[in-house]
């Protein structure tokens, strides 16, 4: 079974999801594929460890569906057996972002590195806020993606989708200031983000990069790369640009995908109305 424009973290969870319900199947001793019916389909989603409109569930049933339609297209059923059953829909949830201050207080972080591992670090947070690129996507950068003449990232996003992400001035100078610290070590062509060892820099690791600077400001809440990505998002609405330019610098295919950020934004300016107006109350 392929999926096609699905990442390598969606693919590794539809694959344990289906094992689970491949040890489902054999645990009660249905070994033939024709044997499965709606009622037992049905049994294996009710069983299912995971709260009803929760993420995990809506993904669980997702994989089966698309399993199921892999068996159909290969002619081991008949029909898919989920086709026409109504499921609950993913609870949808506003973004967590920064404030522009608090974006400020996570850049100035105390963290004790030396160079170039600090410039790194900067340069690789300045650019996740500039240009509210995914992990996956600033991963697989190289040094001549990055065009500093004219201030633009090319990104290889979802689906193989390349796309050009404006990238701000103050980024720019984090990532010169980077390079020019590691120029006596890599040579240009090389990946842009690099670890310890010289090795391109991976999803995982920038995750701790970015909890390590949050720690380090002191941040109760949990902040992520996606926290950037959300701010990135949210402070571009908050300062007049439109939703369709959001949508292209996100790399969303689909324009319903970035308008959960408009419910951010507008309740942020329902409060300062509400704290504004003198006949708010």
């Amino acid at each position: 079974m392929v999926q096609n424009n699905c990442s390598r973290h969606t693919l590794r969870a539809y694959a344990a999801d289906l094992n689970v319900f491949c040890a489902f199947l054999k645990q009660r001793g249905w070994q033939n594929l024709m044997q499965l019916d709606r009622k037992r389909i049905q049994e294996y989603i009710h069983e299912a460890p995971a709260p009803v409109r929760s993420p995990g569930l809506i993904r669980k049933i997702s994989a089966l569906r698309s399993f199921l339609g892999y068996l159909v297209e290969e002619g081991k059923l008949s029909r898919n057996l989920l086709s026409g059953l109504r499921f609950p829909k993913r609870e949808k949830r506003l973004p967590q972002f920064l404030t522009e201050r608090e974006v400020v207080r996570l850049l100035s972080s105390p963290v004790p590195l030396s160079s170039p591992l600090r410039e790194r670090d900067c340069a690789l947070l300045e650019l996740l806020y500039s240009s509210g690129l995914r992990r996956e996507e600033v991963c697989r950068l190289d040094i001549p993606d990055v065009d500093f003449f004219s201030g633009f990232v090319r990104v290889m996003g979802k689906g193989s989708r390349e796309r050009l992400v404006p990238v701000g001035q103050t980024a720019l100078a984090a990532l010169r200031a980077y390079l020019e610290a590691r120029a006596m070590t890599f040579h240009r062509q090389a990946p842009l983000f690099v670890s310890r060892k010289g090795g391109r820099l991976t999803p995982d690791s920038i995750f701790l990069i970015v909890k390590r600077w949050a720690r380090a400001a002191r941040f109760a809440r949990n902040i992520t790369p996606h926290t950037f990505r959300h701010s990135f998002a949210t402070h571009l609405l908050d300062r007049g640009c439109d939703l369709k330019s959001v949508q292209e610098m996100l790399g969303h295919r689909s324009l319903g995908t970035t308008q959960i950020y408009t419910h951010v934004t507008l309740e942020r300016l329902k409060k300062v109305y509400e704290k504004s107006h003198p006949r708010s109350f």
